[in-house]
């Protein structure tokens, strides 16, 4: 094993060979070091790919195509410019299926870049700030080269590492770049008002990141004991735990803590995760297994959309043609919540854009979700419970959640595709 002190002295091509493939963490837990370092040596590498999670940095441009296939779940960030100039191949999975694809070498992965916290007394180096898929990489990788960076959050977790899973060591001290959430506009705020509406007390949350789930997560500043499990986490969620409202102490599995494979967000979060005993990272294999989340009752999956269709069809893939979104995660939560005693799947998304409803007759994009798994729809308008319905009476409960200046047209819409 290699111990690395200066990031000048470090070379990946001495590691990554032609024709290999290359994951590291996500969002922020990127080892921007050690990414740029790859990219700066593309050509001495020659032909390789790379796996991409959500892309927060401008690390992988559409000018690097010519050495680097990209491949990936999700056209997030900054991947949707690489689904732009069409140099990103995306990888239409739930987010469940990534670790067994890993296991089987289906999606077969060569190098790990990964991020690590420093190690604590035990020597044991913590995943910092995503655990999720790269639990299972690490496993099936020939290399593994880790970024400790000081300045990493140590978070708690199942499992941690220690310097026999790494082949190369590169020590850095760097802070890590923070995300800061905008303004919400009134009708974000609005939409995070009548979703926080329809959780209970005492309930389970899941929630994506972006400014509609954390305008929910402020506006349930008021309600009692609840609980975490979700893919991701961003500051709503460490302010909640602040304040006393998300407790954990009701959840029947994993009492007390917030469960998540992902976080991301401010310095501040970085600063309250840090050595927290009530947060702990796991694995996609935990977060989003079937079996883990049929444990949970009164689960509430909150999931957000590009547009959803009369009859409760959901795109959350493409728009314009261009794939911004991702299957993710959304259908192994939706299912969950919809089997949960006392759950309910939640969509929450605008009902227009500047010139357009997403509110539509027909997907321009996949089916990410069927209408069969359809729960709450919510728009800043009002809430579609599409619960039991009937086609018709689904039109009806649609039109009634859409932008009124586009309620008309969409009524002529069903009628002609004879939904009602």
């Amino acid at each position: 094993m290699e111990k690395i002190y200066d990031i000048s002295q470090l070379d990946l091509s001495s590691y990554v060979r032609h024709g290999d493939r290359v994951v590291w963490g996500q969002a922020q837990a990127e080892p921007i070091p050690l990414t740029q370092n790859l990219i700066q040596n593309r050509k001495k590498i020659g032909k390789f790919k790379v796996f991409l999670g959500i892309s927060q940095f401008p690390t992988c441009l559409p000018e690097y195509s010519e050495h680097i296939e990209y491949l990936s779940y999700c056209g997030a960030g900054y991947n949707r410019t690489l689904a732009q100039y069409q140099v990103l191949d995306i990888v239409p999975v739930h987010y469940s299926q990534i670790p067994r694809l890993i296991e089987d070498q289906q999606l077969k992965l060569d190098i790990v870049l990964i991020q690590v916290s420093a190690a604590n007394a035990q020597g044991q180096y913590s995943y910092s700030l995503a655990q999720d898929y790269l639990k299972s990489a690490l496993r099936h990788a020939r290399i593994v080269i880790a970024e400790v960076n000081r300045q990493a959050p140590w978070v708690y977790s199942d499992q941690y590492l220690t310097e026999a899973d790494f082949d190369v060591m590169v020590y850095t001290d760097r802070k890590i770049e923070a995300q800061h959430s905008a303004d919400y506009s009134a009708t974000t705020q609005k939409i995070a008002q009548n979703v926080a509406s329809c959780i209970p007390d005492h309930s389970t949350l899941q929630l994506g990141i972006g400014s509609i789930p954390e305008a929910i997560m402020q506006a349930l500043d008021q309600h009692q004991h609840l609980g975490i499990h979700s893919g991701i986490i961003g500051d709503g969620v460490a302010e909640l735990m602040q304040k006393g409202v998300i407790t954990n102490q009701k959840k029947n599995i994993d009492s007390g803590k917030t469960i998540t494979g992902l976080i991301v967000g401010s310095s501040k979060l970085h600063q309250f995760v840090h050595q927290n005993s009530g947060i702990e990272l796991r694995s996609t294999e935990y977060t989003h297994h079937a079996a883990t989340l049929a444990a949970i009752q009164q689960f509430i999956a909150i999931n957000s959309a590009i547009e959803v269709d009369l009859t409760g069809q959901v795109n959350a893939e493409i728009a314009n043609k261009t794939y911004v979104g991702a299957v993710g995660g959304a259908l192994d939560f939706i299912r969950a919540a919809n089997q949960s005693h006392g759950g309910v799947s939640i969509i929450a998304l605008p009902a227009s854009g500047k010139s357009f409803s997403r509110i539509v007759s027909h997907l321009q994009g996949p089916v990410s979700t069927p209408r069969s798994d359809a729960g709450l729809i919510v728009t800043e308008y009002g809430i579609a419970d599409l619960r039991g319905l009937s086609l018709p009476q689904r039109v009806e409960k649609m039109i009634s959640i859409a932008a009124p200046h586009f309620q008309a047209e969409l009524e002529q819409q069903a009628i002609d595709l004879k939904l009602v």
